[in-house]
């Protein structure tokens, strides 16, 4: 319904009462309406998840549609970070959040800080994307909650054409809601565990679900060693777990993440049951490192499989872990990418070891010649040394192009001596162009930084310290911060507003009118920036 409509029905509502009801107020009710168009977790999710379902079909069309998000740890940064993009680009068009497992496991845990390996409360997951669209249900209510401001100054100006103007930007508002990609980790145990806390997460609003194929008990962050991964089934039974929740939930439009680590796994806790030769398990087995026994006697206590006719001893390890083939990893990756999406994943995660265009592209060229649609979803991950990673490069790029590079120091390149040289110019500007390039050539739909919000609030914090406890003292959080924010319009300069003070206030004269004691007064020190 139009704002009109929502006001014309909810005062006819409020007559059918006979009086009683007579100190409601049809447009205040139509302006809290608007104001939380999104009443459940699960009206999020599926609206979000249709959200994702155009912008996949858009990119397949043209990988120019590719989109975008940074994680963010708590629901103000997420929120923060949704009223900037909107600020400056007018649309949350392609822009998403991530909530990454690691920024919960070192931020959001009541153990407090803990290495990526699935120790933290798994409630603590559905609990920060609920905190997350609060947050972002909230800027839309500050947002509509100052244009009803402005359009009762229009009406009271009697200045119509302005009042037509914040109706029309009223009724055509985009929610500051867009979708999340949540990691769910490796499920944090067995495949009914998966689904409980799938459930629980598309409740809390979350219309895509990251999930890999690690061991849950033995997890590791996708950037560490010591990774150990499962066969393909027992994989695909936590795939259909979450896709049962997003089911049982009608979140038909649902997304699965599907995130292969084996590029960097050398392990497995488990030799695959293979029911007949080149059957999944079979294939999975086929990449474990054996040796042939031709003595039977010297296999005491191991495991024997048969490969091609010859007994073969897979190489444990003391760990009761088995070792794959060295080099085996990309075609490990790919198979895992080929059976994810043929039993039920939407997009693909490869997480790897640098961020190489032509490595990623590789492998997706593979996947494509049995799934021509696969994407990915892919991790920008402040785990790579960009500056020296593509520095590198260059690097080696002019030195396969017989250029001279005997001014450089392939080992050295990080440091600041390179700066403003044409090398690391020519660096920066494929790091500039690495999410295009990559769209367009690797595959992959949506790009994300994991931890991004986590190293900026780490950044931004140790320079107002060295400031402020230094000689600048005071002038360290003036200059470097609260001018900053006024110059720049950041929305938290008025504080009070952005935690929901003037909202407050629009309901206490909904509620008490002309006997309203409200905040927002002439003595409220948030006037000072008003100018």
């Amino acid at each position: 319904m139009t704002y009109q409509d929502q006001i014309a029905e909810t005062s006819q509502l409020i007559r059918s009462y006979n009086g009683t009801w007579d100190g409601i107020d049809a447009e205040a009710v139509a302006r809290m309406r608007l104001q939380n168009r999104f009443r459940t977790g699960l009206d999020i999710a599926r609206y979000t998840a249709a959200i994702m379902r155009k912008d996949m079909a858009a990119y397949d069309a043209d990988p120019a549609n590719y989109t975008q998000s940074l994680g963010c740890w708590h629901g103000f940064i997420g929120q923060q970070k949704m009223i900037s993009i909107k600020k400056h680009f007018g649309t949350t068009k392609g822009r998403y959040l991530y909530l990454s497992g690691w920024m919960i496991a070192a931020l959001r845990s009541d153990f407090g800080p803990l290495p990526d390996q699935s120790m933290h409360e798994k409630t603590s997951v559905p609990a920060l994307i609920e905190e997350l669209y609060t947050f972002l249900r909230q800027a839309d209510a500050r947002e509509l909650g100052m244009m009803f401001r402005e359009l009762d100054h229009a009406r009271d100006a009697g200045n119509e054409i302005e009042a037509q103007r914040l109706m029309h930007a009223i009724e055509t508002h985009e929610t500051h809601v867009v979708p999340i990609i949540a990691d769910i980790d490796a499920g944090f145990g067995n495949a009914e565990a998966t689904y409980l806390l799938a459930r629980k997460m598309i409740e809390a609003g979350a219309c895509a679900l990251q999930i890999e194929n690690q061991v849950s008990d033995e997890k590791q962050c996708g950037h560490q060693d010591g990774k150990v991964t499962v066969p393909h089934e027992d994989f695909l039974a936590k795939v259909r777990a979450c896709r049962y929740a997003f089911l049982e939930l009608g979140v038909e439009d649902g997304i699965i993440v599907t995130r292969t680590d084996s590029l960097g796994a050398g392990l497995t806790k488990q030799i695959a049951f293979s029911r007949e030769p080149g059957d999944l398990g079979d294939q999975y087995n086929a990449f474990l490192d054996c040796e042939e026994i031709t003595d039977i006697s010297q296999a005491n206590g191991d495991v024997i499989i048969n490969r091609g006719g010859k007994l073969m001893k897979p190489k444990r390890l003391p760990s009761n872990l088995y070792q794959f083939r060295a080099g085996s990893g990309e075609d490990r990756c790919v198979l895992d990418c080929i059976t994810s999406l043929q039993h039920g994943a939407d997009l693909l995660w490869i997480e790897t070891e640098k961020p190489h265009i032509a490595q990623i592209a590789g492998m997706v060229d593979r996947i494509r010649e049995v799934i021509p649609n696969a994407k990915l979803v892919y991790n920008n991950s402040p785990s790579f040394n960009w500056t020296l990673n593509f520095r590198q490069q260059v690097f080696d790029a002019w030195e396969k192009d017989g250029k001279d590079v005997s001014a450089y120091d392939r080992a050295r390149l990080m440091s600041v001596d390179y700066d403003g040289t044409p090398l690391a110019d020519e660096a920066d500007e494929r790091i500039r162009t690495f999410q295009k390039d990559a769209a367009a050539r690797a595959g992959i739909f949506h790009h994300l930084i994991t931890l991004p919000t986590y190293h900026t609030a780490a950044l931004s914090t140790d320079n107002l310290a060295k400031e402020y406890f230094g000689e600048a003292g005071m002038l360290g959080y003036v200059k470097n911060v609260q001018r900053a924010e006024i110059r720049q319009g950041i929305a938290c300069v008025k504080h009070q507003n952005m935690s929901g003070s003037d909202i407050g206030d629009d309901h206490k004269e909904y509620f008490a009118g002309e006997a309203a004691l409200k905040a927002g007064g002439a003595h409220n020190t948030m006037n000072q920036f008003a100018a």
